[in-house]
């Protein structure tokens, strides 16, 4: 029997269009015979770097609200010394626990939605609830230093595989970039054959 597909996801909480991925891109583990390679990031990693990143605000400011507005979700941005390496961090926890899906949507609706700065405990706190959790354990995790080489590492095979951006979508030599490429990774994915009957 051949081994199962898997798409190996590079995702950052900080980054909004990881939030706007995230309203839809579970149809990909939903429709098709494919596994989810959770691969988070934290820092800037995957993110345009902080000098770019004041320059192009503006434009992407825009680009966001129509995002938000073609989705129907909220959109209230963060404050800008916002972190989401605790949330990458705590994310290895849930994943273990199979709580990812709702874990991932909750804590995007935390930073982006609501527009909260998810390095701080409280926001954490929240989620564990809202996800079913114990809040010490899910802060434990998202401060294991084990757990934020683990995001380190997501990176360096991230660099070595050729993304550069997130989110990306990764089937063996086929990237994706954008939360406008799921329609495509869809597309590849039934030229593999792949739908679910």
């Amino acid at each position: 029997m051949s081994e199962r597909k898997k798409i190996e996801l590079f995702f950052n909480f900080r980054s909004p269009y990881c939030y706007f991925a995230s309203q839809r891109m579970w149809s990909l583990f939903d429709e098709f015979d494919v596994d989810l390679g959770w691969r988070p990031l934290g820092g800037w990693n995957g993110r345009s770097a902080p000098e770019r990143a004041k320059r192009i605000i503006p434009t992407m400011r825009q680009d966001m609200a129509r995002w938000a507005r073609r989705l129907g979700v909220p959109f209230t941005p963060p404050p800008a010394s916002t972190d989401g390496t605790r949330a990458g961090a705590a994310s290895l926890l849930v994943e273990q626990r199979g709580l990812l899906r709702p874990y991932v949507s909750a804590m995007m609706d935390a930073v982006w939605g609501q527009g909260l700065n998810i390095a701080e405990d409280g926001p954490l706190l929240m989620v564990a609830a809202k996800v079913g959790i114990d809040g010490a354990e899910l802060l434990a995790a998202a401060d294991d230093a084990r757990r934020g080489e683990k995001l380190l590492e997501n990176w360096r095979l991230a660099e070595s595989s050729g993304v550069f951006g997130v989110p990306s979508f990764l089937l063996g030599e086929q990237i994706f970039w954008g939360n406008d490429r799921i329609e495509f990774v869809a597309d590849y994915l039934r030229e593999q054959g792949l739908a679910k009957v």
